[in-house]
């Protein structure tokens, strides 16, 4: 804000209270916004909304890679993995038997 420097024009004066009534009025707007703390609630809510959707995604392309890398090495090496998922029935089918058993 300047000061008038006391030559009593009215128009200069004028001038400088529409200026300081400008800068008074962005003031009250920027404290406004800071107090109003629903909408910065939400802004950030929706912020981190959209960033978890962003990892979301990036996490489904990664495990979709990973599936489809797994899947062309098991297409080229076939015994390995049948034989870790006939291991794995056979587990299965132990877990199962015990279980019956105990009943």
């Amino acid at each position: 804000m300047t000061r008038s420097n006391g030559s009593g024009n009215p128009e200069a004066l004028r001038a400088e209270i529409r200026q300081t009534r400008a800068e008074l009025s962005e003031t009250v707007q920027a404290l406004a916004a800071k107090a109003d703390v629903k909408a910065r609630l939400k802004g950030s809510a929706a912020q981190t909304r959209d960033r978890m959707r962003q990892r979301a995604g990036q996490t489904t392309a990664n495990v979709r890679n990973s599936l489809h890398d797994a899947g062309a090495v098991a297409l080229r090496h076939p015994i390995p993995w049948a034989a870790a998922a006939a291991g794995a029935l056979a587990l299965v089918a132990l877990l199962v038997v015990a279980r019956a058993r105990r009943r």
